[in-house]
């Protein structure tokens, strides 16, 4: 039988790519609450990092990370194979394979977080604007994508819950809460 990875060390493979690569979870909720704070004025950034870190759990978001990363980081050390190279190389204005793996992100969490990561795809903000900037010999074009799909996914959660609280369902708000989390599993 083939050996299996397990979810935790897909996991902790994941946060410690972001984390290689400059990307602190802070970072994505100071995102999330520029987003959602116009909608909702109690919000905390400890609320944004808790939605953060519940979109992280997610397996196919794992996955994505590991992808993307993976391409960059080939690119910087010029292993990939031309034109491949220099498309990825350069955040090649026509390529879209880096926006199609994000957007694949933003699917569980509604039409909120479509938007919103269209939003940020465009007004690149935060670490996302850092990122999309090409500074060095290092290269971002899957990873500001892919933190910009996990900031819209962790925003469209906010605003789901924050639903279900204003119209007094602290009960649906749990269940739903932990319905994201069953997804999340399978």
């Amino acid at each position: 039988m083939k050996k299996r990875v397990s979810s935790e060390e897909v996991k902790l493979a994941a946060l410690k790519r972001l984390k290689d690569r400059g990307v602190t979870l802070e970072d994505i909720a100071k995102i999330v609450y520029e987003m959602q704070v116009v909608y909702n004025r109690d919000l905390t950034m400890e609320q944004c990092l808790e939605s953060v870190q519940k979109v992280l759990e997610k397996r196919e978001i794992q996955h994505a990370i590991l992808v993307g990363v993976e391409l960059d980081i080939l690119a910087e050390k010029k292993l990939l194979q031309e034109p491949l190279q220099t498309i990825i190389e350069t955040d090649e204005g026509l390529f879209g394979v880096d926006e199609t793996l994000a957007i694949g992100l933003v699917y569980g969490y509604g039409s909120i977080a479509l938007t919103t990561f269209g939003y940020l795809d465009k007004d690149k903000i935060g670490i996302i604007k850092k990122l999309d900037t090409k500074n060095g010999k290092k290269v971002h074009t899957f990873l500001d994508d892919l933190v910009a799909g996990i900031a819209a996914s962790a925003s469209g959660r906010i605003a789901h819950l924050l639903r279900d609280v204003e119209e007094g369902e602290e009960k649906r708000a749990k269940e739903n809460d932990e319905k994201f989390n069953e997804i999340n599993v399978s």
